[in-house]
């Protein structure tokens, strides 16, 4: 297993050089904070990673769970996790100090949550989901489910989960048939399926609080009808613990991820499944965007996380595999030694892609994380901005980590081998755990439709306006560097390519004609998350640019702003002219994947 898995020198530079996370300390929201405190958590995810995470890395994978006798057993380990996230208050982090969390910018909570991701993925979607559930319950809850609910949430007693999806209804919840009826006692009874619920239902905690999407009856058609209630395994009545008719009738064996469990959930076989309403009736997908949009940067940030844990193990692997001799050399003499593989191009090639896809990655999701601040501490205008801006690039910010670290993964077997292939190397493992993070909280087909079909003209196109804006700033600074006006060049010259596909496109929606519009949605999100990811890779060239300028440097420190520069290089001039098929692509009047007079797949 190898050493290490991300890195802290990156994170401190995206925390302070890039986002200037202290900065927010100023302000009143933030205020409880200051430098050293954030340092100090910083330091203890960092240790409670490397002692209780990673080490159980790939014994829970291969120790997945079970359904015995109709309950679900995890790895036992699971419990002494999310209670030291619990009492160290990271399960809570990003909640507000009313409600028992502490209140964190989700700047660094976003970096923590790699942190953990980057030592042991499988294990982290546990503490997890359950702030999620908890933050839906101290935003719309009543007083009563607060009280009830969040500290034994936070503490890791209890588990949280979100429960949309159905078996017959996965990403098209208008479809959804799990119902509610209401009673003269101010619960109702549900009944009703769902599956793929994620840390449902296990044997490591001892109740689980579900987050559920359901009907009650007589409720409007589609999304319109949904509602939101809280529906734990077991309810309490005279401060006791009872069964609430939430069954688990399975588990999926899954590819990847396979410490946590994926349950099939039944509600209400013995008409005794009781659910609280959250909020308002029939609003419950509207609240439940607010998890999902947490999640999305949360899976983002797994993809990342992965990523991360595959290139430095495939670096330090090259650092120690010797194979072949250099191709400068002529010929190849049986009687010299053999060479480090990180000596040959196309592994440097295969780990410089790996680095640039996580740095870069991990740059933008950093990006609307300081957005998500920003919305915290502004008002008015200024806060609209930050919140549209956060809305726009959540699909992006989720897709492209997921969809090129699935990539990167792939590299970082390839440098392996044939050794990559086999699990006595962990990047086997990491290259099934990450497949699922393109499927989570929406696939990419998905994300690209709600970038294309709604983010690009959201009010009226004032989010993508800001956007570009945003990405201008960036291009001015560095056109104020001779070392980097070649690439703010670059960057100018692909933001306009985008204008044009985007404009041709929208062109389609202006006509009705939304089937031509959206058909290669998912290529447009592949070429927009090429350029904003090369817009954070120019960010952070400005601020290695600057660091080097004012010298002083040594050592490690000028090595890593050197290293900055070079992938910042590296993907402007291997990853950047992708976009050019792209665009040709999705400028091409013949769309072949729309509907057809007569079958095709034969």
């Amino acid at each position: 297993m190898a050493k290490q898995y991300a890195s802290l020198r990156n994170i401190k530079f995206m925390l302070h050089e890039m986002f200037a996370v202290s900065e927010l300390t100023k302000y009143p929201h933030f205020s409880h904070l200051d430098k050293e405190s954030l340092g100090m958590i910083l330091d203890a995810a960092v240790q409670l990673a490397d002692t209780l995470l990673k080490p159980y890395y790939e014994e829970m994978d291969r120790n997945e769970p079970q359904f015995q006798n109709g309950e679900i057993k995890v790895h036992p380990h699971v419990k002494t996790i999310i209670r030291a996230m619990g009492e160290a208050g990271f399960t809570g982090s990003g909640l507000s100090l009313e409600a028992g969390g502490q209140q964190l910018p989700e700047t660094i909570g976003s970096a923590i949550g790699f942190w953990f991701a980057a030592a042991n993925n499988g294990v982290t979607t546990f503490s997890a989901l359950t702030p999620g559930a908890a933050n839906l319950i101290a935003s719309f809850g009543t007083q009563e489910m607060k009280d009830l609910y969040i500290a034994k949430m936070l503490s890791g007693e209890w588990q949280g989960t979100m429960a949309l999806t159905e078996p017959h209804a996965g990403s098209s919840l208008h479809y959804i048939t799990s119902s509610a009826e209401p009673t003269e006692h101010g619960y109702y009874k549900i009944k009703g399926q769902k599956v793929y619920i994620s840390a449902g239902n296990h044997d490591q905690v001892e109740n689980s609080i579900h987050l559920m999407l359901a009907k009650i009856k007589g409720a409007p058609a589609g999304t319109k009808g949904i509602s939101l209630f809280v529906v734990p395994q077991k309810r309490i009545e005279d401060g006791k613990l009872i069964d609430n008719d939430v069954r688990s009738i399975g588990i999926y064996h899954k590819m990847g991820q396979k410490a946590t469990p994926a349950t099939h959930l039944a509600t209400g076989e013995r008409d005794d499944c009781r659910g609280w309403l959250v909020g308002e009736p029939h609003k419950g997908l509207t609240y439940m965007f607010q998890m999902m949009n947490e999640a999305r940067i949360g899976t983002g940030i797994a993809g990342a996380s992965i990523a991360s844990a595959a290139y430095y193990a495939a670096l330090e692997y090259a650092n120690e595999r010797t194979q072949g001799q250099p191709l400068g050399q002529k010929g190849q003499d049986p009687n010299q030694p053999q060479t480090l593989i990180i000596n040959h191009p196309d592994v440097k090639r295969m780990l410089l892609f790996q680095k640039a896809v996580v740095e870069g990655s991990l740059g933008l999701l950093m990006q609307c994380s300081n957005y998500a601040d920003l919305v915290h501490v502004t008002e008015g205008e200024e806060k609209e901005k930050y919140e549209l801006l956060l809305d726009f690039l959540t699909p992006v910010a989720k897709t492209y980590p997921t969809e090129f670290g699935q990539q990167a993964v792939s590299a970082g077997v390839q440098c392996f081998g044939g050794g990559g292939y086999c699990n006595d190397f962990p990047v086997a493992q990491m290259y099934r755990d990450i497949r699922i993070t393109t499927i989570y909280e929406g696939t990419t087909g998905i994300q690209s439709l709600a970038l294309l079909g709604r983010n690009i003209m959201l009010k009226n196109g004032k989010a993508a306006i800001l956007y570009f804006q945003e990405v201008g700033k960036t291009i001015n600074e560095a056109e104020k560097y001779d070392a980097l006006k070649p690439y703010a060049k670059i960057l100018q010259a692909e933001m306009g390519r985008l204008q044009k596909v985007t404009q041709y496109l929208v062109g389609f929606a202006m006509k009705g004609e939304t089937e031509l519009f959206l058909a290669d949605a998912t290529l447009y999100m592949e070429m927009f998350g090429i350029i904003a990811i090369a817009w954070q890779w120019l960010a952070q060239g400005i601020v290695a640019k600057q660091a080097l300028l004012i010298g002083n440097l040594q050592g490690e420190d000028e090595n890593f702003y050197e290293s900055k520069l070079h992938t910042m290089k590296f993907f402007f001039h291997y990853e950047i002219p992708k976009t050019q098929g792209l665009a040709t692509r999705l400028l091409d009047t013949e769309v072949l994947t729309v509907a057809l007079e007569k079958e095709i797949f034969v």
